[in-house]
C-alpha cells in the first residue's frame, strides 16, 4: 500500500469475548495498528469492537484496557478514530471521547472521505427477519434504560451483558449455508438503497461477510470480521480495497472485488 494517507475500516472484532485465541486475536490488532501507523491517517470502527461495552461512571472493564492503550496510542501518533455503535456496543458514552479522543457515532454515519461520498453503518436490524430486533434495539438505546441498567452494580451488568451478547452469537452460529447466502443478498439490497441517494460507497459490517462489490453507481462493502478472518478495508486516493490479515499470513491478502 501507498505511504500516503489511507483511511481504514474494521468492525467485529468482539474483544472480551471468551473463545479460544481471543488474547491472539488482540494481540494482532496491535500489531496491526503499530504495522500501518505511518500510513494510517483515519480508522473508522464499524461496530462491534468490543463484544459488550456499557459504560460506568467509575468503572472500565480491566481486560479492555490494552484495547484502549492502543487506541490511545493510535490517536497520539496522528490517527483520527471514528467508531460506530453497533448491536454489542450500543451505550458507548463519553469515557472514549472524553479521555481518548475518539469520535462517536451513535448510528448511522454519512460523510466524506478523499473527496468520496461515503455511507458507514454496523449493519443491525437489515435483515427483513430482523422486526423485533427494530424495536428492541430502540429499548437498549434509550437513554432512560441505560440509566437504570447502569444502576446495577457493573459485575451484575456486565455478567448480563456478556450472557445476552454470548446468546445472540449462539443464534448466528446456527445458520445454515442457504441463510447465510441470503444475509448477503439482503446486505447486498440494501447497500443498493443507500447508493441510490447519491451516495458512492456503502460500508456495514454485523453480518461476518466481507466482501467488496462494485456497482455502476457505486461500491458496497461488508467488512467481514477481525473476530473471524482478520478482514477489514483501506481506501487510498479514493481506491476502496479490502484485505484479510491472518497472523499466519505475514502480510495482508487483498479480497478481489466482484462485479454485481
Amino acid at each position: 500500500m501507498s505511504n500516503l494517507s489511507t483511511a481504514f475500516f474494521i468492525s467485529d472484532a468482539h474483544f472480551g469475548i471468551n473463545l479460544t485465541g481471543c488474547e491472539d486475536r488482540e494481540m494482532h490488532f496491535f500489531t496491526f495498528l503499530d504495522t500501518f501507523r505511518n500510513q494510517m491517517s483515519s480508522l473508522y470502527i464499524i461496530g462491534d469492537l468490543f463484544d459488550f461495552w456499557i459504560e460506568y461512571k467509575r468503572a472500565i472493564r480491566p481486560d479492555y484496557f490494552n484495547v484502549l492503550y492502543h487506541l490511545k496510542k493510535a490517536i497520539d501518533n496522528g490517527v483520527e478514530i471514528h467508531y460506530l455503535a453497533g448491536n454489542h456496543d450500543f451505550a458507548l458514552g463519553s469515557f472514549l471521547s472524553d479521555q481518548l479522543g475518539v469520535h462517536i457515532h451513535e448510528d448511522h454515519y454519512q460523510t466524506v472521505i478523499q473527496n468520496r461520498k461515503v455511507h458507514l453503518y454496523h449493519g443491525d436490524g437489515l435483515l427483513k427477519q430482523d422486526r423485533g430486533y427494530r424495536i428492541l434495539k430502540r429499548l437498549l438505546r434509550n437513554k432512560t434504560n441505560q440509566f437504570f441498567y447502569k444502576m446495577l452494580h457493573p459485575n451484575i451488568g456486565v455478567k448480563l451483558g456478556t450472557g445476552a451478547s454470548g446468546s445472540s452469537r449462539k443464534y448466528q452460529e446456527r445458520y445454515t449455508p442457504e441463510f447465510r447466502e441470503q444475509v448477503k443478498r439482503e446486505y447486498r439490497e440494501n447497500g443498493i438503497r443507500y447508493l441510490q441517494n447519491g451516495t458512492e460507497i456503502v460500508m456495514f459490517g454485523h453480518s461476518h461477510n466481507a466482501e467488496l462489490v462494485t456497482y455502476d453507481n457505486g461500491i458496497y462493502c461488508n467488512t467481514g470480521a477481525w473476530l473471524i478472518h482478520y478482514n477489514y478495508a483501506t481506501m487510498c486516493n479514493g481506491e476502496l480495497k479490502l484485505w484479510t490479515y491472518p497472523p499466519t499470513a505475514g502480510s495482508p491478502i487483498e479480497i478481489p472485488a466482484v462485479r454485481g
